[in-house]
């Protein structure tokens, strides 16, 4: 099984809280990425590609397959920092 979604990375959660208020207020999650991601994904609007299951850290995967497509997540914490995760 293989997936595809795309995530915003920050390291401190005030900063996700922020990113998911700016979402609800209508900005696009890949303008977001673009802005605020500290991964190098963010240059393509925090696009992962496909990636096979068990690529991902544990945290990262569990929240990932409860979101249905285009279902962004809540923050999600990992030893990388705070991320939102956005399935395609």
């Amino acid at each position: 099984m293989n997936f595809k979604a795309k995530h915003i990375l920050v390291q401190h959660e005030y900063e996700a809280k922020d990113i998911l208020r700016k979402l609800s207020e209508g900005k696009t999650f890949e303008e977001l990425a673009q802005d605020f991601s500290i991964c190098p994904s963010s240059k393509q609007g925090g696009d992962l590609g496909e990636f096979p299951k068990g690529r991902m850290v544990p945290a990262f995967e569990k929240a990932l397959l409860k979101l249905q497509p285009n279902e962004v997540s809540g923050i999600v914490k990992t030893q990388f920092g705070y991320h939102l995760i956005k399935r395609l």
